[in-house]
């Protein structure tokens, strides 16, 4: 929480049941809920929004990761993309396929609904009318229209997340700052 100070112990009092929830979630407390007790009623309705979008639905959890992944890494926000890899591989994607994740049109680690999906990821996260009627398109033969409704629903999430915490420098903390750096050590290799 680099240019926000911690919230006063009142405030925190205030977001004990999302403190508590998050951190079991994600097994530490996250910097970028902690920002969010300064405002404690916006607190429950985006974690409400973030366990609908990330926790439910029919697309699966993983493909959701790996968008957040994408659209993160897309937008600059190292805090995001971390975790959203650190989460993808806690649902169990391998390392190889996180680090590859920037590959997809190419590497046979991922499948055409992934490559669409991801795609659309990509280039939501360009900018929103970067993405294609001929990208949407593509998505139709893989998913529903509740699914493609879910794929776009991660992308607008992260867009949210990307720019609250890049905004405000959001300290990134030790679990997923440590599976980043092994990704970097990974793709470092992988590259040579």
């Amino acid at each position: 929480m680099s240019r926000l100070a911690k919230p006063d112990q009142n405030t925190l009092d205030q977001c004990e049941a999302a403190l508590s929830q998050a951190q079991a979630t994600m097994g530490y407390l996250p910097n970028d809920v902690l920002s969010l007790c300064h405002w404690p009623e916006l607190l429950p309705s985006l974690s409400g929004l973030v366990q609908t979008i990330l926790q439910s639905g029919q697309v699966d959890p993983t493909l959701k990761r790996l968008i957040g992944v994408i659209s993160s890494h897309t937008q600059g926000c190292t805090y995001c993309t971390a975790h959203a890899g650190y989460g993808a591989n806690q649902l169990g994607v391998e390392a190889e396929k996180i680090a590859a994740v920037f590959e997809f049109e190419t590497s046979p680690l991922f499948s055409a609904a992934e490559r669409a999906a991801l795609r659309v990821a990509w280039h939501g996260a360009l900018q929103p009318s970067a993405v294609t009627d001929d990208d949407i398109a593509a998505l139709t033969t893989h998913f529903s229209q509740q699914e493609i409704v879910e794929i776009v629903a991660v992308l607008s999430l992260y867009g949210f997340l990307n720019r609250w915490n890049s905004t405000l420098n959001t300290e990134l903390e030790v679990p997923p700052a440590a599976f980043a750096q092994s990704l970097a050590a990974l793709t470092k290799k992988a590259h040579g």
